[in-house]
C-alpha cells in the first residue's frame, strides 16, 4: 500500500526474509562496492526471509551489473529503524509497521508483500524417533512456561508409542527484535486466551519462566541443534538446512500438519477471503484441514516512489521482478510464492506509484 508521511496510521506487516541472525552490522559503504556499478541499491531487516533476498539480490545483480545489490539479515526490528532514519532503500520485515514509527517519516512510502513463509517448531530430542505431535494447547502452554517436561501426559496422549523423555524442555526463542517472533507471537494471541492476555504480540518478548535466548532465526536454528531437549520456533527452510526435527502442528481443523511448501500454500491461501488489495494482511490462525497453522508474509519497505530518479526507478523495477520472475526461487528455498490475486494488487500498487 502507498502511504503519506507522518498522515496514515499504518496496520501493516512489512519485511523480507534474511540470512542468518547477525548482530552485528554489515552495512557497505559507497567505496566498496563495484567500481563497474553505478548505483548501489541496499535493503536491510528481516533474518526470516534472508535466504531468498540474497538469492533475489544474486540473479537480478547478475542480470544488471550496473547495479550493486547488498542485503544486510539484522532483523525486521533493526531493518525498520534502518529504513526509517534513511540508511537503506529498502526495508524488510515480517511485523507491521506501527502508527508511531510511520509518523517518523518525512517522505511518502509503500509497502508490499513479496513472499511467505511457514514458522516451524523445531526440536531436540535425540531419543525420539518419528513426527513428534504438538496440540494447540499445548506447544502454547509451552511457551507460556507453564507445561516443562516432554514427557507431560499431554503430550505423550498425542504421542501414543513413543517414548517421551523425562526431560525439562528447554524453550530457544528470539532476542532480538524479530519478525519472526511478531507472527508467532500473533499466532499464539488467536489461539491461547492465557497468551493475548499475557505476554500478548510484539517484535519482542520478555519471555513467561526464562529461555535461552539468541539472535535472528539463524541464531536459533543453532541453539537448538546443540541443545538437547530443546524447542523453539524459527522459519522453516533455516531448520531444515540444519537437519532439525520438525513438529507436526495441530491445526484450526484438529488435524496435526507438517510444515512445507503444499501445507504453507494452503495456510496462506485461507486469507483469499481478506480484500484483495489489503497487502498488509495477516492470519494468525488460517482455516482448513490441510493448512499449516503458523505463516507470515514478509513485506518490502521502499520509500518515495514518486521521485523522478534513476533509482527510484531502478527500485521499482526490481520490485516488479521480485512479483513476478523473483517468485518462481521461492519454494527451492521453502517459502511459499505469493498467491496471485495478492501479487496482480502488488503489481497494480506498484504501477499506480511508478516515477
Amino acid at each position: 500500500m502507498y502511504f503519506r508521511a507522518a498522515t496514515t496510521a499504518v496496520a501493516g506487516l512489512t519485511a523480507l526474509l534474511v540470512l542468518a541472525g547477525c548482530e552485528q552490522s554489515t552495512e557497505i559503504e559507497p567505496e566498496a562496492a563495484s567500481s563497474e556499478a553505478r548505483l548501489q541499491i541496499t535493503g536491510a531487516g528481516s533474518s526470516f526471509a534472508a535466504p531468498i533476498f540474497n538469492q533475489w539480490f544474486a540473479l537480478y545483480g547478475d542480470q544488471h551489473p550496473e547495479l550493486a545489490l547488498n542485503y544486510d539479515s539484522i532483523g525486521s526490528g533493526a531493518g525498520i529503524e534502518r529504513f526509517l532514519a534513511g540508511r537503506v532503500d529498502i526495508g524488510a520485515t515480517d511485523a507491521p509497521l506501527r502508527s508511531d514509527e510511520a509518523a517518523q517519516l518525512t517522505d511518502d512510502y509503500v509497502q508490499l508483500p513479496v513472499t511467505g513463509g511457514m514458522i516451524a517448531l523445531a526440536y531436540n530430542l535425540p531419543s525420539v524417533e518419528g513426527p513428534l505431535n504438538l496440540p494447540r494447547d499445548v506447544y502454547a502452554d509451552i511457551f507460556l512456561g507453564e507445561l516443562y517436561r516432554w514427557d507431560d501426559p499431554r503430550i505423550a496422549a498425542a504421542n501414543p508409542g513413543i517414548d517421551l523423555p523425562h526431560k525439562v524442555i528447554q524453550v530457544v526463542a528470539r532476542h532480538d527484535s524479530s519478525g519472526t517472533t511478531f507472527a508467532f507471537t500473533n499466532h499464539l494471541a488467536a489461539i491461547s486466551e492465557a497468551w493475548a492476555e499475557g505476554p500478548g504480540v510484539s517484535k519482542r518478548i520478555d519471555w513467561p519462566g526464562g529461555a535461552m535466548e539468541a539472535s535472528g532465526n539463524e541464531g536459533v536454528a543453532q541453539r537448538i541443534k546443540i541443545t538437547q531437549n530443546a524447542i523453539g520456533y524459527v522459519e522453516a527452510g533455516f531448520a531444515e538446512r540444519l537437519g532439525l526435527s520438525l513438529a507436526w502442528l495441530e491445526n484450526r481443523a484438529g488435524g496435526y500438519v507438517r510444515p512445507n511448501v503444499e501445507t504453507g500454500r494452503r495456510g496462506l491461501a485461507n486469507g483469499s477471503d481478506l480484500p484483495p488489495d489489503d497487502l498488509a494482511r495477516t492470519i494468525p490462525d488460517p482455516q482448513g484441514a490441510r493448512s499449516y497453522p503458523i505463516v507470515t508474509y514478509t513485506w518490502a519497505l521502499i520509500r518515495d516512489p514518486h521521485a523522478s530518479t534513476e533509482k527510484a526507478r531502478a527500485i521499482v523495477e526490481l520490485m516488479n521482478w521480485v512479483l513476478t520472475d523473483g517468485q518462481e526461487q521461492a519454494e527451492a528455498l521453502r517459502y511459499v510464492p505469493l498467491p496471485p490475486n495478492l501479487v496482480d494488487a502488488a503489481l497494480a500498487e506498484l504501477e499506480r506509484v511508478e516515477p
